[in-house]
C-alpha cells in the first residue's frame, strides 16, 4: 500500500515538470534556463589569454641571456635562473649587473658562494656573517665580483606553506673587469707612469731626513725612524709649491689627512713587501677613471687613492657602495679609518664577523658603540693579531678607542711599521735589513766585476 502511494506521488511530480517545460518551450523562461547552463564565452576566450600570458613569460625568460663576455671564472649557482642583465652606470669600470632567481632559500645560496670563493683561487675582500645573508666581494686577477644575497623571510610554523608557494630568492651578481691590470707593462712603462703622477714623485726610495725626531713620542720613535729610512714618510704633495724650508719637516704631532695616509699606506706596503710582488698594491694608471668625484686624475695623490679603491680596500662605487662617491682627501684621518684600511692588508683574507658584544668582550672598549659598523670587523680582527695588533702598537693599553679621534703622523707611522698576522709578517726593521743585505750584495758583485 505504501509503495502504491509513492508511485502515485512520483507520477504526479513528473507530470507537473513535463507540463511546466512544455509551457515554457517558446517563452523567455526557456532562454533564461539555457543561458544559465550554457558555457561562459569569456572562459573560452580566457584560454587564449592565459596561453598568451604564459608564452609572454617564457619569452621574458628566454630574452635574459648572459653577455658573451661573462667571465667563466664566476661561480654560477646551479639551481638559479637568469632574470636580467644590466650594464653598470659607473663610468670608470667595465662590467655588468645580472639578476638571478632560485627557489632555494638564501642560506643555501650563501653557503654555495662561501665555499666557491674560499676555494683558494679567489681573494675574499668581504663576506656576510655566518648567521645572515649579505654581500660577497671577491677578486681574482683583474676581475672583481660582488654577489648580493637578500635574507629569506622567516616563516613561523603556523604560517608554513608548501615550498612551491614561497616567493623565489632573487640575488645579484655584479662583476667588474679592470682592464688596466690585464696589460702587462714593461719596466720602462712602469717608470713612466710613476714619474707622471705626483704621488710617486714624492715617494723617493732614498732615506728621508727626519730632523725633529726629538718631538716624536719615545714609544713611537723607532717606528718613525725605520719608515723614514725606507723613504715612506713623504709630507708634501708634489703639486704644492712653497718656499718654506720647513715644508719637508715631518712634524710628528700634526694630524694626518686621508690623502697622506693613503699615500703612506700604499708606499709602506710596497716597500716592506719589495721582494713579494704578489702582495704589493698595483698603482693606478693615468688612463683609469677616478672612483671618486673629488679625486680627479690631476690630483697629486690620484694613483695611491685610486689604487686602494681598485683593490677594494676602501669603500667606493667599485665595492658596491653607491653613496661613497666622495673620498674627502683633505679631511683628518680617524682612528677607525686607520684600522679599517690597514687591517685587510694584515689579514690578506676575509675579515671575521663581528658584533658590539664581541668587540666589548675582547678589547674591553667602553665606547664600542661609537665605532662605525663598517669598521667593527677590522677592529675585532686586529685583536686576534696579539702583540702585533695595530691598536696595541699605536695606542698602547686603553679602554677607550675614541674611533672618531684624529690620528697624528707619528701614530700613522707606527701603524704602518708592521704588515702581517698570526706571527706571519714583516716589520719595517726587517725590511731595512733585507734592503741593506741586497745593497751589500750588489756592491760586492760590482767590485768582483771590476
Amino acid at each position: 500500500m505504501l509503495l502504491d502511494k509513492r508511485s502515485i506521488l512520483y507520477t504526479f511530480v513528473a507530470a507537473c515538470l513535463v507540463s511546466l517545460l512544455t509551457s515554457c518551450a517558446n517563452s523567455s523562461t526557456k532562454e533564461a534556463l539555457e543561458r544559465s547552463f550554457a558555457v561562459d564565452p569569456k572562459l573560452k576566450d580566457n584560454t587564449t589569454v592565459l596561453g598568451d600570458s604564459q608564452q609572454s613569460n617564457l619569452q621574458d625568460e628566454e630574452s635574459a641571456q648572459l653577455p658573451e663576455n661573462f667571465p667563466v671564472e664566476i661561480p654560477r649557482y646551479p639551481q638559479a635562473k637568469l632574470k636580467g642583465v644590466e650594464s653598470l652606470t659607473v663610468p670608470s669600470v667595465q662590467g655588468q649587473r645580472t639578476t638571478w632567481s632560485s627557489s632555494d632559500p638564501s642560506t643555501e645560496i650563501r653557503d654555495f658562494y662561501k665555499r666557491a670563493f674560499e676555494s683558494g683561487a679567489w681573494q675574499v675582500v668581504s663576506q656576510p656573517d655566518e648567521e645572515s645573508s649579505g654581500t660577497f666581494v671577491a677578486r681574482r686577477n683583474d676581475l672583481q665580483v660582488t654577489v648580493s644575497i637578500p635574507a629569506t623571510p622567516e616563516i613561523s610554523d603556523s604560517e608554513e606553506t608548501p615550498s612551491s608557494n614561497q616567493d623565489p630568492t632573487k640575488f645579484e651578481i655584479q662583476y667588474i673587469l679592470n682592464s688596466t691590470q690585464v696589460t702587462t707593462k714593461s719596466s720602462e712603462q712602469q717608470e713612466s707612469v710613476s714619474s707622471n703622477t705626483g704621488s710617486q714623485q714624492t715617494l723617493s726610495k732614498q732615506p728621508q731626513d727626519v730632523s725633529n725626531l726629538d718631538k716624536v713620542p719615545e714609544s713611537l720613535r723607532q717606528y718613525v725612524k725605520d719608515l723614514a729610512a725606507l723613504g715612506v714618510l713623504s709630507v708634501n704633495q708634489s703639486g704644492a709649491k712653497s718656499s718654506d724650508t720647513t715644508g719637508n719637516q715631518f712634524d710628528p704631532n700634526k694630524t694626518i689627512t686621508r690623502r697622506e695616509y693613503a699615500r703612506w699606506l700604499v708606499a709602506a706596503n710596497n716597500r716592506i713587501h719589495a721582494n713579494r710582488p704578489g702582495l704589493q698594491i698595483r698603482l693606478a694608471s693615468d688612463t683609469s677613471q677616478s672612483a671618486f668625484q673629488d679625486v680627479p686624475k690631476s690630483d697629486p695623490d690620484f694613483q695611491s687613492i685610486q689604487a686602494l679603491a681598485e683593490a677594494g680596500l676602501i669603500p667606493s662605487p667599485l665595492t658596491g657602495e653607491a653613496t661613497a662617491v666622495q673620498f674627502r682627501p683633505d679631511a683628518p684621518l680617524t682612528r677607525e679609518n686607520l684600522i679599517a684600511w690597514k687591517v685587510p692588508l694584515d689579514i690578506r683574507g676575509a675579515l671575521p664577523s663581528a658584533s658590539l658584544d664581541a668587540v666589548k668582550q675582547t678589547w674591553g672598549f667602553q665606547d664600542a658603540g661609537k665605532i662605525d659598523p663598517n669598521a667593527l670587523r677590522a677592529v675585532l680582527a686586529d685583536f686576534q693579531n696579539g702583540d702585533q695588533a695595530n691598536i696595541r702598537r699605536i695606542f698602547g693599553y686603553t679602554t677607550l678607542f675614541q674611533p672618531k679621534k684624529s690620528v697624528t703622523r707619528a701614530e700613522a707611522a707606527a701603524g704602518l711599521w708592521y704588515f702581517g698576522s698570526q706571527g706571519e709578517g714583516i716589520s719595517g726593521r726587517e725590511a731595512l735589513s733585507f734592503k741593506s743585505q741586497e745593497s751589500q750584495s750588489s756592491e760586492s758583485e760590482e767590485s768582483t766585476t771590476n
